[in-house]
């Protein structure tokens, strides 16, 4: 996109942003409204989109990114007004008599920039928090997913005004650009690498932002786990999206004493749900390009291969694989991302829980166990973003619980009230009254006032 057309939508939003700030809560519940019903009106390009980027299947299209999208958007319109509302908080005796609140007023304009693995979500639903806080927002969403991307535009350009919402196409010269402008607020899901980059740009304008990232999510099963549950579980976990899910399990770390039969299980588990060949299973998505579909062919060797392996150039598709893999293996370098997945085996909770440890911290973690004790074990030892006790993924689609990671995995949340929250300025606010002033305060100052300040303030 021409560098003049993408500042000007910038300054457009910015210029407009003090009639922004004075919408009514009733104006962004009428937004929310249209969008909800705009994303309805077009499932059938949104789903065929999907299709033709990744290969995902309109159930999964659905459960994965448009269905979470409408989901939080009611939860949205069902919260709004009371988010919305000044916060009462308590008074202090010195400050007698007055009122204190908390006031939420959003930050502005807003920068979106989102990834190709979930084209659709997560370009819409930071949106939507956005929007219920009261900002506009810039869209930059990935050249990799082009058609979603060209949906998205459309979508956003049939639903709202350019002051309130627009998008920007193109690659690493159009965010760079977005970049150099003084946003109030970005909003970054991708990888660590750009996070990065993202993070040190936003610092020259002393610009807020929350970053979603990823890395190693740990997936622990334990001798005392359902092993049948516990590999049906993991093999949606791990395989949805072909693996491209940065809360997949990045790797399992299992007790020794339950590794063959867990592999049998995690086999069998991947024929049930993918069938015999997945390569040739219409629903099974591929990998978004050659150079991802060349990282994840790397990994495969004859040495460390235990189930699955093969892979079709011409589709970009790698079936689900089982590698036998240690931590310095070339597959524990770095976050995987694809449909390969390495087991790793451990003796004792300890040991398992200092080589969690000596990873950076994860985006999510998953313990499968029947011991509570160890699942508060490994829960209170590891740190980690977000997860699950005996199930994976699923806690990023509750809009009561916060999604973000921390350091290297992510820095703040989004999702409910906390996404509400992560778009949101809250001014502090004392509405002092006029009948009644303590003189304490006041100079000169005397032993008196200064028993009376001390009676007060301890």
């Amino acid at each position: 996109m021409d560098s003049k057309k993408i500042i000007a939508k910038f300054n457009l939003q910015k210029n407009n942003q003090m009639n922004s700030l004075l919408k009514s809560v009733k104006y962004r519940i009428g937004l929310l409204k249209k969008l909800y019903k705009n994303i309805k009106l077009m499932k059938k390009e949104i789903f065929e989109a999907l299709k033709e980027d990744l290969n995902k299947s309109e159930i999964e299209s659905y459960m994965c990114e448009v269905g979470l999208v409408l989901n939080e958007i009611s939860f949205m319109l069902k919260h709004i007004k009371k988010y919305s509302a000044p916060q009462s908080v308590p008074t202090p005796l010195a400050q007698f008599r007055s009122k204190s609140y908390k006031l939420p007023c959003p930050y502005g304009t807003v920068l979106i920039i989102s990834p190709w693995n979930y084209p659709f979500m997560l370009s819409i639903e930071p949106l939507v928090d956005a929007l219920a806080a009261g900002n506009s927002a810039i869209i930059k969403p990935s050249e990799y997913s082009p058609k979603v991307s060209k949906v998205i535009e459309k979508l956003i350009s049939e639903t709202f005004n350019p002051s309130e919402v627009s998008v920007v196409q193109g690659a690493v010269e159009e965010c760079s650009l977005l970049l150099e402008q003084d946003f109030d607020y970005i909003f970054y899901t991708g990888s660590t690498r750009v996070g990065e980059i993202v993070m040190k740009k936003a610092a020259e304008h002393f610009t807020p932002v929350t970053l979603e990232m990823g890395g190693k999510s740990p997936c622990v099963v334990d001798e005392t786990a359902n092993i049948s549950l516990a590999a049906k579980r993991i093999v949606f976990g791990k395989f949805l999206n072909a693996g491209q899910t940065c809360v997949a399990p990045d790797y399992i770390l299992c007790h020794s004493k339950i590794k063959n039969k867990l592999i049998s299980e995690l086999s069998r588990q991947i024929v049930l749900q993918y069938s015999v060949d997945p390569i040739q299973n219409p629903n099974y998505p591929r990998m978004v390009n050659e150079k991802q579909f060349n990282a994840m062919v790397s990994f495969i060797t004859n040495q460390n291969l235990v189930f699955g392996g093969r892979y079709d150039t011409k589709t970009l598709k790698i079936e689900p694989t089982i590698l036998r893999s240690n931590f310095n293996s070339a597959e524990m370098k770095s976050e995987i991302f694809g449909p390969i997945l390495p087991v790793i085996t451990y003796e004792t909770t300890e040991e398992a829980i200092e080589k969690i440890n000596l990873l950076t911290k994860p985006l999510a973690f998953y313990i499968f166990s029947s011991s509570k004790k160890n699942q508060e074990k490994f829960l209170n030892s590891c740190d980690f973003g977000g997860g699950c006790v005996n199930d994976t993924v699923i806690h990023i689609a509750s809009s009561h619980l916060g999604f973000g990671g921390l350091k290297h995995s992510g820095i703040g949340a989004y999702h409910g009230k906390i996404g509400f929250d992560t778009f949101s300025h809250y001014k502090s606010i004392v509405n002092k009254k006029t009948w009644i002033d303590l003189p304490m305060r006041y100079q000169p100052y005397s032993k008196l006032k200064y028993r009376l300040i001390k009676m007060f303030l301890k």
